[in-house]
C-alpha cells in the first residue's frame, strides 16, 4: 500500500540560506552513529541533489503546462537541461516502503542514463553519467536500513528547492557550506577535497578570469575553485555563462560532487573527469596536452604514490625541467601545470607547501622554472589555513605574458601575518585579500610586505625562493606567538640558507 505523500511547504515558498543551511546540516546528523562523519557526504549530496533536480523539473514542467496545457508539457519537457524519467522522480521514491534504497539506485541509474554528457571540441560536456557517485552504501542494509534512508528523504521532503524557492546562487552558498561543515565534521581526512575559500578568493581575485575564458584545475576536488571563478565575474558585474569549466580528480565520489556543485551553481558547460592528472592527462589536443587560459589548482602535498618512472618518460613533455624525487611530486604538478598553460596570455596560480620554495631535492627543477622566467609572484600565508593543520602555505603565480616591468624579475609578498583566527577557525578577511591584491598590482615595494626582486639576486641566493630571503619581517612587526609548525618552517629556511652560503664559500676557495 502506498503510503499519503504529506506537502510541507507550498510550491515557490522562498527559504532563506539561514534556514537552508540549518536544514541540510539537521539532516546530515541523523546519520550520527549510523555512519562515519567522512562517509556523510556519500549520502547527502546525492540526496540533495536529487531533490534539487526533481523540484527544478516539476517548476519547469509547470511552466508549460500554463503555457500550452499537458500534452506541450510533456514535448517540450524532452528539451530541459536535465530530464528525469518515468517513475525516477523523487516522489516515486518517497512512496516506496520497502528496499528504499534499492529503489532510489534504480532512480539514480534512470537518470544518469537519461542524460548523457555532449561531445562538443573534443570533450565530453556536462552529462550525468556517474554523477551521483558510488551506489553500493545504499543498499547495504546493515549501513542504511529503510528507516534511517526514509528518514532522510522526509528531511528533505520539507523544503522546495526550486530555483524560484532556491536561486542558484543561494543554493551553490549552501552548498559550500555543507562542503565546509562536512570538512570540519570529518577531521583530517577533509584536507583531500577542501581548500579554505578565503584563500580561493584570493587566487581568483589575483587571477582575474575574463568572460568566455577556459578555467582548468587537475586536482579539482568538489570544485570549489573553479565555482569561484566563476563567483569572481558574478560579483564584478561580467557575464560568465561563456566560460569553459574543466576539471580533473582522482577520487571517484569527490568527481561527482564536484560536477553537483556545477550543476548547482547553476553551470552547465564543464567537463569534470575522473582519474589520475599525472598518469592520465584527461584534457588533450591530439598528441599533446591541451591549453587553458587559466590555471588554479591545489595539489596534494608532497605525495610519495605516484609513478615516477613513467613521469620521467613522460609523452606529454611535462618534465621539461627534469624529473621530481620520489618522495615529492609537487614538481610534477607545478610543470604539469604550467605545461597546460596557454602559450601566449596562460596564468596560473598554485597553492603549496613552503618546502618547494627551497628543498635541496629540487634545486635543478626550481632553477629552471626560475630561468624560464614564467614565475610573476609568491605570496606566504599565514599558519592554519587548513583543517586541522598549522602548516603555511605559498601560492605560485606563473604567468606566460608577464608585464615588461616584471620580466626578468620576482614578486615577493609575505603575508603570514594576514590572518584571521576566530572560534578556531582560520580565514583570510576581505582587509587581508585587499592588502595582499593590491601589493600585487603595486608598482612600489611595501616594507615588511612586499618587494619585487631581479632574478640576478635569486641566481646568488642560488635559486633559493625562500620568502624571508627577499621580504625579512624585522622583529619589532613580529607581535604573535610562534608555533612549533612557523618555528620548523624558520628552521629549514635558515637551515637552506646556511647551507647554500657553505656551498658557496667552498666553491670560492676551490677556486
Amino acid at each position: 500500500m502506498e503510503k499519503e505523500i504529506k506537502k510541507y511547504n507550498v510550491q515557490g515558498e522562498p527559504i532563506t540560506l539561514d534556514e537552508l543551511k540549518q536544514f541540510l546540516w539537521a539532516a546530515a546528523t541523523h546519520l550520527r552513529g549510523q555512519i562515519d562523519a567522512a562517509s556523510y557526504k556519500e549520502y547527502i549530496f546525492p540526496l540533495l541533489f536529487f531533490k534539487r533536480i526533481s523540484d527544478v523539473f516539476d517548476e519547469q514542467y509547470g511552466g508549460f503546462v500554463n503555457d500550452g496545457g499537458e500534452e506541450y508539457a510533456q514535448e517540450q519537457a524532452k528539451e530541459l537541461p536535465i530530464r528525469i524519467p518515468d517513475g525516477a522522480h523523487w516522489n516515486d521514491v518517497r512512496q516506496v516502503t520497502e528496499n528504499v534504497g534499492q529503489r532510489l539506485v534504480e532512480a539514480f541509474i534512470a537518470i544518469e542514463q537519461a542524460n548523457p554528457g555532449e561531445e562538443a571540441d573534443g570533450r565530453i560536456v556536462g552529462g550525468l553519467t556517474g554523477i551521483f557517485g558510488p551506489k553500493d552504501g545504499w543498499t547495504n542494509k546493515a549501513k542504511m536500513p529503510d528507516h534511517i534512508i526514509t528518514s532522510l528523504i522526509e528531511d528533505f521532503s520539507k523544503h522546495d528547492l526550486s530555483l524560484a524557492s532556491c536561486p542558484a546562487d543561494e543554493m551553490g552558498m549552501a552548498y559550500e557550506y555543507l562542503v565546509g561543515k562536512f570538512a570540519d565534521d570529518a577531521g583530517n581526512t577533509a584536507q583531500e577535497f577542501y581548500t579554505n575559500r578565503t584563500v580561493v578568493t584570493l587566487m581568483a581575485e589575483i587571477l582575474q578570469p575574463k568572460p568566455d575564458e577556459s578555467i582548468y584545475d587537475p586536482t579539482c576536488g568538489t570544485g570549489g575553485m573553479l565555482v569561484k571563478c566563476l563567483d569572481y565575474l558574478r560579483e564584478h558585474g561580467q557575464p560568465w555563462q561563456g566560460v569553459k569549466v574543466f576539471g580533473q580528480e582522482l577520487n571517484v565520489l569527490t568527481s561527482a560532487i564536484a560536477r553537483m556543485n556545477l550543476y548547482l551553481n547553476g553551470v552547465e558547460d564543464f567537463s569534470i573527469v575522473q582519474g589520475d592528472t599525472l598518469k592520465n592527462p584527461a584534457f588533450l589536443d591530439g598528441s599533446q596536452l591541451r591549453k587553458f587560459d587559466i590555471v588554479l589548482a591545489n595539489p596534494p602535498y608532497s605525495i610519495s604514490a605516484w609513478d615516477r618512472d613513467a613521469f620521467s618518460h613522460d609523452k606529454w613533455c611535462r618534465n621539461m625541467w627534469g624529473t621530481p624525487p620520489q618522495g615529492r611530486a609537487d614538481y610534477a604538478f607545478i610543470q604539469h601545470i604550467i605545461a597546460s598553460m596557454n602559450d601566449k596570455k596562460g596564468r596560473c596560480a598554485i597553492l603549496l607547501p613552503h618546502g618547494i620554495l627551497f628543498r635541496n631535492e629540487e634545486a635543478e627543477i626550481r632553477k629552471g622554472l626560475i630561468l624560464s622566467d614564467k614565475i610573476e609572484a609568491v605570496i606566504g600565508l599565514g599558519p592554519n589555513l587548513f583543517f586541522n593543520a598549522p602548516m603555511e602555505a605559498c601560492i605560485l603565480i606563473c604567468n606566460n605574458h608577464k608585464h615588461d616591468s616584471l620580466k626578468n624579475k620576482v614578486i615577493f609578498i609575505n603575508a603570514k601575518y594576514e590572518v584571521t583566527r576566530k572560534n578556531a577557525e582560520s580565514y583570510l578577511e576581505d582587509t587581508h585579500i585587499h592588502k595582499i591584491t593590491n601589493a600585487y598590482n603595486s608598482t612600489s615595494d611595501i616594507k615588511d610586505f612586499k618587494r619585487l626582486v631581479d632574478l640576478t639576486e635569486i641566481e646568488k641566493n642560488r635559486f633559493d625562493l625562500s620568502i624571508q630571503k627577499y621580504v625579512y619581517i624585522s622583529e619589532i612587526n613580529k607581535t604573535e606567538d610562534t608555533s612549533i609548525d612557523e618555528s620548523l618552517n624558520t628552521w629549514n629556511e635558515a637551515h637552506s640558507s646556511m647551507t647554500n652560503s657553505l656551498e658557496k664559500l667552498l666553491s670560492m676557495l676551490q677556486s
